[in-house]
């Protein structure tokens, strides 16, 4: 009797310290360690959010539900809009900008549409492992949906930077269900470059705005140099393990979903899930937007905190009421426009600070150097310059951090270094043209640069008899080499 008492105490324990523990888990605890981002990086992040709010309007010169201010952008350079009818279910909407005053060229692409059922489509078309990329796995539906869209917009977003004199930065953007899509179409602009006229990867950037989690965590870090994902605060869906499809698919409601999802992945050790090469996360540079702190009311001045985190990126559900409202586009769009104003400010305030400092240290000086001379000492002491506020890492270090970091945990198929993936795949591809097949057979592959543009659209569609792309119904768990 006593013993199970023992068992029962026990129990009730741990089970009271689970509660305690995951209900008072707040979203600010994925970014606590993280250091703050500069303005200088986040500033295009409110911008693009009004780009993607742009595209739900009819017209743009008589938006009937702009943002704060205003969509900020000029119609006439609005160079092409993409509606349902015109994709027929392959791609959410989008619209190409040429912003002339910032030198850039963005292709911005909706989220989820809950009415329409092409959109429905595109999340269900995969299963767990179910397409390869790149020596990692991706979400095969927004696969299928980027490669028809670059398919169908490379001449001309191709045409559009040699025009502007292959200067502009070509961006694309997205949100929820179209950050998936834009954020695969740039890993493929990043390895088909000679589509977009050869542009260099330096002027390639994508930023994946409440981001689905598309790509394996090889991938997710290798990328982070051109791929921003943006999550504010409590935001389920970056957080979010469980397949897409199973989500929609679930009879629950969302909330008693995202319960039971994070009841099973608290018994889930965390190195098996990085060893775990088909589990996909969120992609790339992680900026998180935090505006909420815990047991206190009410919304703070937003701080953005950035990194590109290997482990523990966005790993645990938080069980919050606002979990699905800070998935919301126009919630973003406020609370980074907050975020950034809040940033100049504080950087404004640290300017006049050591312009302070610094008028007060000059007048120490010229009062010293006045002593020294009246009593007539030969030896004259400066003090040192203030030295600039730097971040203690560059953006470059930091991704080169992250690869290293990925290599050490032994995550499935991560490299060192970019250079170093692209000179293995060049080795493979030149052992495989010696074997001339003599080896035994690999399962084929979707390699980024084992094959060209065309094998990669015919592995994934099927052309009808006027030529034109007509998406697979079904399509076999595929490596594409």
């Amino acid at each position: 009797m006593s013993l199970s008492c023992g068992v029962e105490c026990v129990l009730l324990l741990g089970c009271s310290r689970w509660a305690w523990r995951r209900c008072t888990y707040v979203g600010s605890n994925d970014s606590e360690t993280w250091p703050l981002a500069t303005p200088d990086e986040f500033e295009p992040v409110p911008r693009v959010c009004r780009l993607i709010l742009a595209v739900y309007e009819p017209d743009l010169r008589n938006p009937q539900f702009p943002p704060d201010g205003g969509y900020r952008l000029n119609p006439d350079w609005v160079l092409k809009r993409v509606t349902y009818e015109d994709t027929l279910g392959r791609s959410p909407p989008y619209l190409i900008y040429a912003d002339h005053d910032r030198k850039e060229i963005v292709m911005a692409i909706r989220g989820l549409n809950l009415a329409k059922e092409s959109d429905y489509k595109l999340l269900l078309d995969n299963r767990l492992g179910m397409q390869m990329f790149d020596g990692g796995y991706v979400h095969h539906g927004l696969l299928k949906s980027a490669v028809w869209l670059l398919n169908v917009e490379s001449e001309t977003l191709k045409r559009v930077w040699e025009e502007t004199g292959r200067e502009y930065q070509m961006i694309f953007v997205g949100h929820s269900l179209g950050s998936g899509v834009a954020a695969l179409m740039t890993v493929l602009v990043v390895n088909h470059r000679d589509r977009l006229g050869g542009i260099p990867r330096s002027k390639l950037r994508c930023y994946a705005l409440a981001p689905a989690r598309c790509m394996s965590l090889n991938l997710a870090v290798k990328y982070a140099d051109v791929i921003h994902s943006i999550v504010l605060q409590d935001d389920f869906l970056p957080r979010t393990a469980t397949p897409l499809e199973d989500i929609f698919k679930s009879i629950f409601c969302l909330p008693c979903l995202l319960f039971l999802i994070c009841l099973r992945d608290t018994f889930i050790p965390e190195g098996r899930k990085l060893k775990d090469p088909r589990r996909l996360y969120a992609p790339g540079r992680m900026y998180h937007i935090v505006e909420r702190k815990f047991c206190r009311c009410g919304r703070f001045p937003p701080e953005v905190r950035t990194a590109i985190p290997v482990d523990g990126r966005f790993e645990h559900i938080v069980l919050s009421c606002n979990a699905t409202s800070d998935h919301g586009i126009i919630w973003i769009e406020k609370e980074a426009e907050k975020a950034l104003e809040a940033s100049v400010l504080c950087l404004g305030l640290t300017f006049k600070l050591l312009s302070c400092i610094m008028d007060y240290q000059q007048w120490l000086t010229c009062w010293f150097l006045q002593i020294m001379r009246e009593n007539k000492s030969e030896t004259i002491t400066v003090p040192p310059k203030i030295q600039r506020l730097e971040r203690l890492q560059t953006i470059e270090d930091e991704h080169k951090d992250a690869l290293e970091r990925a290599v050490s945990l032994n995550i499935p198929h991560a490299v060192s270094t970019v250079e170093e993936l692209t000179e293995n795949k060049e080795m493979e591809a030149g052992a495989a043209k010696a074997n001339n097949g003599d080896s035994p057979k690999a399962e084929p592959e979707l390699s980024s640069r084992g094959t060209n543009w065309d094998e990669l659209v015919e592995k994934l569609f099927k052309r009808s008899e006027s030529g034109k792309l007509m998406l697979k119904k079904e399509s076999n768990p595929t490596q594409i080499q």
